[in-house]
């Protein structure tokens, strides 16, 4: 352990002169520790201080509390739409939008229409689609008739496969125009009625492929528009997913399934994924919260502040007063009484409120920590720690 001594000046008494004391076993300083790294006891760092120099510098102690039932964070975060819960409604074919039935915003309903085409591609799709009902009969016929004139010993039995593959290749045929028909968005009911008619049609109707929303419209009536052009975006707002912002120094106090919730908004949920990577220019990863909507208060684009749940699961969480945490090389550390003096304790801040900070360390439950007249302490821990 390296201590150092705090001895009070009568002309001065602000001022302290440091003499830095080296202990052989000593650990090394907690500023070479990795990050993340154990923090025992062994990693303080003591000041040697007698009660006059104490007095003289204002320094004052308060006692920790033990964290009880956990503690929140308050991070920025963005609501979006889960992407499985979003469905594009593409154009077909190439055509004319003769109708758009709903507008952006709009709640549908599933199997709803929602536009209608008109391509002169649609128009040939039923023809090449009458074509090959007619070449599946044609080859049907002369498989059976075939068939026939083997039985009577009119024709030799050779003609029997070529009959059978020249029907198999229209059967296939006319199921490759049966889902053409399908992917241009005609119904089961209109494929059988063009079937039974004979009947072709100009315009194809579009029909809502889930219940949701349409969150935006990509054309409107009276345009052109390509085969696969997108027409309508459509996605189910219930639940929801909020990116939340979280700083790369807090990424260890979130876990999977961690409670949030969204005060403004009145809604709750959890964590459901947490980023592998982070972002260099902000140094934060993403953390994604599954909410619900709270009846449609949470809208997706809304920039929220997010309360994420940090449970104390090590034992080790203790509530102190924002005045008495203070930084040092890069580090956390607190100011905790001892007989002679003061120890200078590396913590890890778990979060920070205006009520206080509750860190991560090995305290005993009767330890008190330094609250005011920090300065002084941070002169000589600076001093002692300087290598």
């Amino acid at each position: 352990m390296r201590t150092i001594r705090l001895a009070w000046m009568p002309l001065a008494a602000a001022l302290v002169t440091c003499a830095l004391v080296t202990d052989p076993a000593a650990q090394p300083s907690a500023a070479k520790l990795e990050a993340g790294k154990t923090l025992g006891p062994r990693s303080d760092i003591f000041i040697r201080i007698d009660e006059r120099a104490i007095r003289a510098a204002g320094i004052a102690t308060t006692p920790i509390e033990r964290e009880r039932g956990g503690s929140e964070l308050s991070l920025p975060g963005t609501v979006v739409i889960p992407q499985h819960q979003i469905r594009v409604v593409a154009a077909p074919a190439s055509g004319l939008v003769e109708a758009m039935m709903v507008s952006a915003d709009e709640p549908v309903t599933i199997n709803q229409p929602i536009a209608r085409l008109r391509s002169p591609a649609i128009v040939e799709a039923q023809r090449q689609f009458l074509a090959a009902i007619a070449d599946d009969a044609l080859a049907a016929d002369r498989l059976r008739r075939t068939q026939l004139l083997i039985e009577a010993r009119a024709v030799p039995e050779r003609e029997l496969p070529v009959a059978r593959t020249e029907a198999t290749q229209a059967k296939s045929r006319l199921d490759e125009r049966t889902q053409i028909l399908s992917l241009i968005g005609m119904t089961d009911a209109e494929i059988e009625q063009l079937r039974n008619t004979r009947r072709l049609f100009a315009t194809v109707t579009l029909y809502s492929p889930i219940a949701g929303t349409v969150v935006k419209r990509h054309t409107s009536s009276g345009e052109r528009v390509e085969a696969a052009a997108p027409l309508f975006t459509i996605a189910d707002l219930e639940p929801l997913w909020v990116n939340v912002q979280v700083p790369a120094a807090r990424l260890s106090n979130i876990a999977v399934g961690a409670p949030v919730s969204l005060t403004a908004q009145s809604a709750r949920g959890s964590v459901i994924r947490i980023g592998r990577t982070v972002d260099p220019s902000t140094q934060s990863a993403i953390a994604v919260a599954e909410v619900d909507s709270n009846d449609g208060n949470v809208r997706p684009g809304l920039a929220v502040n997010v309360l994420v749940h940090v449970g104390s699961t090590t034992g080790t969480d203790w509530a102190v007063p924002t005045t008495s945490v203070v930084r040092h090389r890069d580090r956390s550390w607190v100011f905790v009484r001892a007989a002679d003096g003061f120890r200078a304790r590396p913590v890890q801040v778990v979060t920070e409120s205006a009520r206080g900070v509750s860190v991560r360390a090995d305290f005993a439950p009767d330890d008190q920590v330094a609250v005011r007249g920090i300065l002084a302490l941070l002169a000589a821990l600076a001093e002692a720690d300087k290598d």
